[in-house]
């Protein structure tokens, strides 16, 4: 079955064009999990204390074993399609099971409300700034990596194979695990508190791979796994019932909210001051903005208000004759709130 799904998934990545190459054979001492589908074990959850259970599991090397294991939530037994057993670089053993859900049906987008949705720009300097005007820090794992330095350290000491070396690789794996599940269990909640307060949610669909290849900051967006999050919030979409949508991320920094018209902002400024209509706001805000406005208009979702039109003149005045060096602001028509549809989108077959 691995054999099969794993040659699949490199025939895909070939077909888009990738360089993926044949399978690399692992010896039997390299395996860390093993999967049984439908059949081959037994869960039993009545025998015990509440939150334990005896997992019973047939043909390991030719016989059956029983293991107590610990339950972190209820399963309905009935339900379970299939059981993954895995052995985590830190020793500990884990039992995942699949199970079969209903998956709810999200709210109608004609139905939606657009004070029931909000755009997320994703930074560096805080994780995320909300349209709402939140602004969520990034996590602190500064006493973590300093940690990891020093069991680090104190690996590269020992002989590499040695009992000593296999104890504290142990200890290096322990650290990297939980700096992952803190990362895992900040964005899990983060994302569970916005599907459940909002109708939609929109984020940026950022090139994370090229933004990496970039020559700033790769250390500290890696660390901040943008594409991660979008999954853990797409996820959470799927349980609450909500629209999560990514819109194109080009120019929601530049692009002024309440104008549209664009400014080049460096890095280090970290206020949105437009020349053209003067409105001022956060750097992030403003993007936030400009991913909610997006989001509207992709997903369709229609205004319930109409809001009159205004024309925004440019602020600056030049005085030094009429050069074609010169450089002067541009007017531009703007709207007294959102530039998101007022009727619903129609679409072809």
């Amino acid at each position: 079955m691995r054999i099969r799904d794993n040659t699949r998934s490199l025939q895909e990545l070939q077909a888009n064009g990738y360089d993926a190459r044949e399978l690399r054979w692992k010896p039997p001492r390299e395996f860390r999990s093993l999967t049984y589908n439908f059949r081959g074990f037994e869960l039993d959850k009545k025998s015990g204390p509440t939150g334990r259970g005896l997992l019973t599991l047939k043909k390991v090397a030719g016989e059956t074993i029983e293991i107590p294991i610990r339950l972190h939530r209820d399963l309905p037994i009935r339900e379970i399609k299939q059981l993954t057993i895995k052995l985590e670089p830190t020793g500990e053993w884990y039992a995942s099971f699949t199970i079969e859900t209903d998956v709810p049906e999200k709210a109608r987008v004609e139905e939606i409300d657009p004070s029931d949705c909000v755009g997320i720009d994703l930074g560096i300097l805080n994780f995320i700034h909300d349209s709402d005007g939140r602004s969520i820090s990034r996590l602190d794992l500064s006493e973590e990596r300093e940690w990891l330095e020093r069991e680090q350290r104190s690996l590269s000491r020992k002989q590499r194979k040695s009992n000593n070396w296999e104890t504290q690789r142990k200890k290096v794996a322990g650290v990297h695990a939980s700096m992952s599940n803190k990362k895992k269990d900040f964005k899990h909640k983060l994302a569970h508190f916005y599907t459940t307060h909002y109708d939609a949610v929109f984020l940026e669909d950022l090139n994370v791979k090229e933004m990496l290849e970039g020559p700033q900051n790769a250390r500290n967006k890696a660390e901040v796994g943008w594409r991660d999050t979008i999954a853990v919030f797409e996820h959470h979409g799927e349980k609450n019932r909500c629209h999560v949508e990514t819109v194109p991320p080009e120019g929601t920094t530049k692009a002024c909210s309440n104008c549209g018209a664009e400014t080049d902002k460096p890095v280090w400024v970290r206020t949105h001051d437009c020349p053209t209509c003067g409105f001022e706001a956060d750097r992030d805000l403003n993007a936030a903005l400009n991913v909610l406005e997006r989001g509207l208009e992709q997903l369709g979702v229609v205004h319930s208000d109409v809001m009159p039109v205004e024309t925004a003149t440019a602020v600056t005045t030049d005085e030094s004759g009429f050069s074609t060096t010169n450089q002067v602001d541009a007017s531009c028509v703007l709207e007294a709130g959102s530039h998101a549809l007022k009727e619903a989108v129609s679409t072809a077959d």
